[in-house]
């Protein structure tokens, strides 16, 4: 009965916002569109691939895919993944999409059912917590989260760095921060049950109440704040670390800071709907990206640890990482506390 109540939230998403979120073009908060997505089977060389990741991965993933398969249609439409997950649980297996990739583990157990049996694919590779036991989906992406300034930003206002999830609360620091909508970021969803599980749930809770009245902007996506710190239109964000380090490297003037309660974190996976691995092209891409694709994604942007001989190291992403206490992440707890938000 909780699956069956978690779907139903998730149809109610998806009336509400996959329009929305597909309908988004080219900034870097509604990632990158790469393509009109037609019926899959308007072409055996169509592939239709649906990403939570930002757009700099998904152009990545793209040129390469094109390297790789120069015969094939292959597009990767961004989406939220939680509004991905909605429009996976709306469609079922009547679905255009192909592939999706980096879909929040706790999203991706609500739509098991309509998800290829890929446990042909060897999990032996990954880390014990990124195996997953019903092989419906494989591990892609560990995202940890930090909080992330701009100091520029900070200077101009005369404002000192906080130090504390306490600090956030400063009036003087109202209409300068972001986080992502839980509701539709396993971004945004991760910050939650981290504070869940370091102070009890009445605690947290009361605490995002009153952290609401400082937000500018609860974003629909886990890339919203980095985007907007490097937009200066904050001067705080909640938001995700393997971002914020891309954006450094490319010259942005951030600094990313982790609180005593840790870095709160996420597992996303990618998989195929039902019916789909039958399709030749399908299944090569898919194939591209367990044997070679994901392992590049770490080397190039989230050197988080997904498998066991990863070694692999990004400039400037910090080491020796805490990370929070996330215990009991599970796709019912999700559902749970997702009900109660309501900032």
């Amino acid at each position: 009965m909780k699956k069956i109540k978690a779907l139903g939230l998730l149809l109610v998403a998806a009336v509400l916002v996959i329009t929305t979120a597909c309908g988004q073009g080219g900034s870097k908060d509604s990632g990158n569109g790469s393509g009109n997505a037609a019926p899959s089977g308007a072409d055996d060389n169509r592939v239709v691939i649906y990403s939570g990741a930002e757009d700099y991965r998904n152009e990545y993933f793209l040129k390469r895919l094109n390297e790789e398969f120069p015969d094939y249609d292959i597009s990767i439409e961004y989406m939220p993944t939680g509004n991905l997950a909605a429009k996976l649980a709306a469609e079922g297996t009547d679905t255009d999409m192909d592939i999706f990739y980096d879909l929040d583990f706790s999203y991706a157990g609500l739509v098991e059912q309509y998800l290829a049996d890929v446990s042909e694919y060897d999990q032996s590779i990954f880390v014990d917590d990124c195996k997953v036991e019903s092989g419906k989906y494989l591990a892609a992406t560990r995202n940890g989260g930090a909080i992330i300034i701009n100091p520029d930003v900070l200077a101009e206002k005369g404002l000192a760095e906080p130090t504390s999830y306490e600090d956030l609360l400063k009036p003087e620091y109202k209409g300068l921060i972001s986080m992502p909508n839980p509701k539709s970021s396993g971004t945004g969803y991760m910050f939650v049950k981290s504070l869940v599980n370091a102070w009890g749930e009445e605690e947290a809770f009361e605490y995002f109440g009153k952290l609401a009245d400082n937000i500018l902007q609860f974003t629909d996506s886990g890339s919203g704040p980095v985007n907007a710190l490097v937009q200066k239109e904050v001067a705080i964000g909640l938001g995700m670390t393997a971002q914020a380090v891309t954006e450094i490297n490319e010259g942005a003037n951030l600094k990313i800071l982790f609180f005593e309660e840790g870095s709160p974190y996420s597992l996303y996976g990618y998989a195929m709907p039902e019916g789909k691995q039958n399709r030749p092209a399908v299944k090569a891409v898919f194939d591209f990206f367990y044997n070679t694709l994901v392992k590049e994604d770490k080397e190039l942007y989230y050197p988080e640890q997904v498998f066991v001989d990863q070694t692999n190291s990004v400039e400037n992403y910090p080491t020796n990482i805490n990370y929070a206490d996330m215990k009991g992440n599970t796709t019912e707890e999700k559902t749970r506390l997702l009900e109660k938000w309501e900032y």
